[in-house]
């Protein structure tokens, strides 16, 4: 039985709820709902206009509804008197076929009746800096090599250490803090979930970092690349495959590095349609930056820029630390985290129904030697180039849906034609004297 969220509130002293849902830009749209208003907003959903959202619907259009999620509550742990619970999107009676959410319920449901299920856990990076965003805010960080800087990490203690008790008071299991590559970055890491779960936190957990940061005079931000010459911001995404019942891990196996068939076969679906859910994994101008990037002063851009796999490698696309689960290291911090993990999850399973290779496994330097590498696909330079390839995808609309594919292309066409009437400054000093 659903959680009854005006009992929850009596019993959590919750005076409001943000209803919420994700649109397909990854924006996190809500209304603040009292608690005397909540039953009935629970039975019929919270209103919104779809066309002042990221979605495909136009201003004639009716009233959508957020029909929130009972059972994936979210009381503030810095605002106990607010809860956050996600909603999936209606009109009338109709789901929205193109709600990110409802996506990646829609994929999961269909793995479970194919008998699998689907655990994730990411890893999200991103930088702390001033409030107008045009610097790092800590003017002290500026090691070459600032990964792991034990100085840098404790200079903001204050914060890092209150984001980390919000985790274990919301049971994610948080494990580590760390000062990221690049000078002013920073990730945590925390237990990994069922797919929606996790793709359910790492929704909140931007919403929590970005509001913390503002407490505390800063401002945090997950743009893909927003320092020149400094590694970008990814958000590696940890997966398995396990059976229905959840007891059996299913990436175990005699084959290479301790991997089962079935897992090779999933590292073979997401390379086979990497370069075409380019477009969902590293969403906006600013991601070609980061995957196309030069050297960064830390010495490696830590992204990748070829579509290939490895053992425990981070110069790959697809890395396997373990023989319990690989990594995809294409993601970016502007990610849709729905997307991110029905992409992931749907290519990979894509790739385990068809039985897809996932050809030779490369234990190169990508950085130092993948020039000698004459073969390996190469991801998209630019939105243009991804959107293309999202376009000429047969695969993606198999577990996407079509409406999905449909809407997200045409909105990404309206931002790109967006983009192209703008103007910089770049384009002023090289041509002003053609």
């Amino acid at each position: 039985m659903a959680t009854d969220l005006k009992t929850f509130a009596d019993e959590k002293g919750i005076r409001f709820f943000l209803i919420s849902f994700t649109d397909l830009f990854g924006v996190t749209r809500s209304k603040l709902v009292p608690i005397a208003a909540i039953a009935g907003m629970q039975a019929d959903g919270a209103g919104f206009a779809g066309f002042a959202a990221h979605l495909d619907m136009s201003p004639a259009d009716t009233d959508m509804f957020a029909l929130p999620d009972a059972d994936c509550v979210i009381q503030l742990p810095w605002k106990p008197e607010v809860a956050w619970v996600p909603g999936d999107l209606f009109l009338g009676p109709k789901s929205v076929q193109h709600c990110p959410r409802t996506v990646l319920k829609q994929m999961l449901s269909d793995a479970k009746s194919n008998g699998y299920s689907v655990m994730s856990g990411v890893e999200c990076e991103f930088f702390l800096l001033n409030p107008d965003g045009s610097t790092i805010a800590d003017e002290f960080d500026t090691r070459p090599k600032p990964c792991y800087d034990q100085q840098a990490v404790m200079r903001r203690y204050d914060f890092i250490a209150e984001l980390s008790d919000h985790m274990e008071t919301l049971g994610w299991g948080p494990y580590q803090n760390d000062h990221e590559d690049a000078n002013g970055q920073f990730e945590q890491n925390w237990g990994p979930a069922d797919a929606l779960t996790t793709a359910d936190r790492h929704v909140f957990y931007k919403y929590m970092v970005k509001t913390l940061a503002e407490q505390h005079g800063l401002r945090a931000t997950f743009m893909p690349k927003p320092m020149p010459g400094l590694t970008g911001n990814g958000t590696h995404c940890h997966v398995s495959v396990w059976s229905n019942d959840g007891k059996t891990n299913l990436m175990k196996g005699d084959s290479q590095l301790g991997l089962s068939d079935l897992a090779l076969n999933f590292i073979g679906g997401l390379l086979n349609s990497a370069a075409a859910m380019t477009l969902i994994l590293n969403p906006i101008h600013n991601s070609y930056k980061r995957i196309n990037a030069p050297r960064t002063t830390s010495g490696a851009t830590w992204a990748p820029n070829t579509v290939t796999w490895s053992g425990n490698n981070r110069t790959h696309m697809i890395r396997v630390p373990d023989d319990n689960r690989i990594e995809c290291r294409l993601p970016d911090g502007a990610a849709n985290p729905y997307l991110l993990q029905a992409a992931i999850a749907g290519a990979g399973l894509h790739g385990v129904m068809h039985k897809t290779d996932p050809g030779t496994r490369l234990d190169i330097d990508m950085y130092a030697d993948g020039h000698m590498v004459k073969d390996a696909p190469q991801l998209p330079l630019n939105m243009v180039d991804a959107m293309r390839l999202f376009e000429g995808s047969d695969i993606l609309p198999s577990f996407l849906g079509q409406e999905l594919c449909d809407a997200y292309l045409k909105l990404k066409r309206i931002e790109w034609t967006d983009f192209m009437h703008h103007f910089s400054d770049w384009e002023r000093r090289n041509g002003l004297d053609v």
